[in-house]
């Protein structure tokens, strides 16, 4: 990510990457079935401080992302090789399918803890959004292009607000096959964008030749 210039190419590959890194998609499915069992208000309250929670959390990163980065001694590229290995791990299951689960008997997850994990991290701030916004930490050049990164991250963060605040109503119009058609098709893009992280990384490593953008 080149800040140097700001124009409408950065917005918009920035807000498709944050869109990939922390919208709804990737959280939907596994908020709808950790929440199922809950009535109305308390999986829209679920949804709201899940995105609470996670927009705070990706704004703490941006602002201390070029710190730990110093503090740890480590590189954008590190970032990037780590956050393509997780990030695959959560995808490829999207696309092979999910293992069945053994649940216990009577044995529920307190709704306010499950809200901050797992549904706001990894889920909702998935593994492409941390690293998004440490390596976009390290590389801004002045407060307009800081700007434009927190700009983006609550635009983003508003639209997660409108579905998870609305997600029984919107639960009620999904349908199931879509559903399921529609996560093995993102499972396969985010796989991709696994692949291009670990391509980044690389190159910025100088291990391969990559095009970096």
């Amino acid at each position: 990510m080149d800040f140097s210039v700001l124009n409408v190419e950065l917005v918009v590959k920035l807000l498709l990457l944050l869109l990939i890194g922390m919208g709804p998609k990737i959280a939907l499915v596994p908020f709808l079935e950790k929440t199922k069992h809950l009535d109305a208000a308390t999986q829209r309250a679920v949804g709201k401080r899940m995105v609470l929670i996670a927009v705070v959390a990706a704004v703490v990163l941006f602002a201390f992302g070029w710190f730990l980065l110093r503090l740890l001694h480590i590189t954008g590229a590190a970032v990037a090789v780590a956050g393509a290995i997780i990030l695959a791990i959560l995808a490829i299951p999207m696309v092979a399918g999910h293992a069945p689960k053994v649940e216990e008997a009577g044995v529920q997850e307190d709704p306010q803890r499950m809200a901050v994990y797992p549904l706001a991290t990894p889920y909702l701030l998935n593994p492409a959004g941390v690293t998004v916004l440490i390596i976009a930490s390290g590389k801004v050049v002045s407060i307009a292009s800081a700007g434009l990164v927190l700009g983006l991250v609550l635009l983003v963060g508003a639209f997660d607000y409108l579905v998870f605040a609305n997600i029984d109503k919107l639960s009620k119009r999904l349908n199931p096959v879509s559903l399921v058609v529609s996560e093995v098709v993102f499972g396969i893009l985010l796989t991709a964008v696994a692949v291009q992280l670990m391509v980044y990384g690389l190159g910025e490593f100088g291990i391969i030749t990559a095009i970096k953008h």
